[in-house]
């Protein structure tokens, strides 16, 4: 016999539900406790007083993925050593498959109703997936996930700020890049575009000075400083001018995004010595490593996204949890081409997997055969269907790689 409780969490409480594979027609408790410490050992001695009554043969605590505030009670319950002494499987369930569940049975919702369903959820049997124990893999899912969050927000403030500077030096934005062989983003570059007294004074400064100032702001590493000079002064020369009140806005617009894109540039280092902290001492980064095109990021990216390989009982799963499925859409006769993939997993492993295939497919001769298949036999974006495709695929060596402990090598 088995015990079932079903949790419906919220910032400030834990609606617990409990049946049992006996007793379900309505729950042998449905009862709220506050969201922490105190609340979480209270649910977690009924919990032993039940299993001690009843003698079951295994416990499954449940609960929907519900941000920030399921964490805390799945990792207490998934680790605590006295209910760790019963046969005990923590869950972390998709709040979309619960709710097509409840919809089936009850039209009413509120935290005890949903409680109880989560319960008979986890009774009918369609859980597969519990939450990665290990704290190193918890610890390392928060760094990376962070570093993905501030990535995207240096990636949104360069566009802001080229989008401002075309308004200062429009011809510098779209200056030819054979002129101009150096990023906007560069040190040097940075400087002169948001120095306003510098901009200004390029236009009428000698060569021989311009050549000077990029000589000791880059430090002596342009191979060409004289037509790079040549080219910046055109550049400038060549862009609209603005009124002292715009330009001096601009200016002011510049200087804010330049201040963002050096704090996040230096937080991002600071984030990635700390995940090689972590990543270092976990054996599977030595795994995907071994694959052409996988560096330090994504491996990070993906092992903490996956945690333990004994998660996953198939590749199947494993891709089911990156969103990289296919729904079928078939009757009679009829086999649609157009099968639209599900994305309805972890958004973040889905991320990391596709930009690692794309890598991938550039180095190694069997990723690289398979993505120009992909293309060729795609009616419509072609390149973004064969870097899924190769996703997909990437997916199936992951799998199979981390389950045996190998270490990846491109067949001959």
């Amino acid at each position: 016999m088995k015990l079932f409780i079903g949790i419906d969490v919220s910032s400030k409480d834990l609606q617990v539900a409990i049946t049992d594979s006996e007793n379900h027609q309505k729950p042998l408790l449905n009862q709220s406790f506050s969201n922490d410490l105190t609340g979480a050992n209270k649910v977690k001695k009924l919990i032993l007083q039940l299993a001690k009554q009843n003698s079951y043969d295994k416990v499954i605590i449940g609960m929907e993925a519900t941000s920030i505030y399921s964490f805390h009670p799945a990792y207490f319950f998934a680790n605590d050593e006295d209910l760790q002494k019963l046969n005990l499987e923590t869950d972390v369930v998709n709040p979309k498959n619960t709710k097509r569940f409840h919809d089936v049975y009850e039209e009413n919702k509120n935290d005890p109703i949903d409680a109880y369903y989560i319960a008979e959820y986890l009774r009918f049997g369609k859980y597969h997936v519990t939450i990665a124990r290990q704290e190193e893999y918890l610890a390392l899912q928060r760094l990376t996930r962070t570093r993905y969050e501030i990535t995207s927000s240096l990636a949104r403030a360069k566009q802001h700020f080229i989008e401002a500077l075309y308004y200062r030096l429009n011809k510098l934005v779209t200056v030819d890049k054979e002129n101009i062989k150096t990023s906007i983003f560069g040190a040097t570059m940075l400087s002169i575009v948001t120095d306003s007294k510098t901009i200004d004074e390029i236009t009428e400064m000698p060569i021989e000075d311009l050549i000077d100032y990029l000589q000791t702001k880059g430090r002596g590493r342009f191979s060409d400083p004289e037509d790079l000079a040549k080219a910046i002064r055109k550049a400038v020369r060549g862009s609209y001018r603005l009124g002292k009140v715009m330009k001096d806005s601009i200016d002011a617009v510049l200087s804010v995004y330049y201040t963002e894109i050096k704090t996040n540039q230096k937080l991002i280092k600071n984030l990635d010595k700390a995940i090689t902290d972590i990543v270092q001492a976990l054996p599977e980064e030595r795994i995907l490593q071994s694959i052409p095109g996988i560096g330090p990021v994504y491996s990070a990216g993906i092992i903490a996204e996956i945690g333990s390989i004994d998660r996953f009982d198939t590749e199947a799963q494993l891709a089911k949890y990156a969103g990289l499925a296919w729904r079928q859409k078939q009757s009679s006769d009829f086999d649609s081409e157009h099968k639209p993939m599900t994305k309805n997993g972890n958004h973040y492993l889905r991320y990391y997997l596709v930009e690692a295939a794309n890598l991938i497919r550039l180095r190694d001769p069997v990723f690289r055969k398979y993505y120009q298949k992909k293309y060729d036999e795609a009616f419509y974006s072609p390149h973004k269907r064969a870097c899924v495709l190769c996703a997909r695929k990437l997916v199936r060596t992951i799998f199979t790689l981390l389950k045996n402990g190998q270490i990846y090598q491109t067949p001959r």
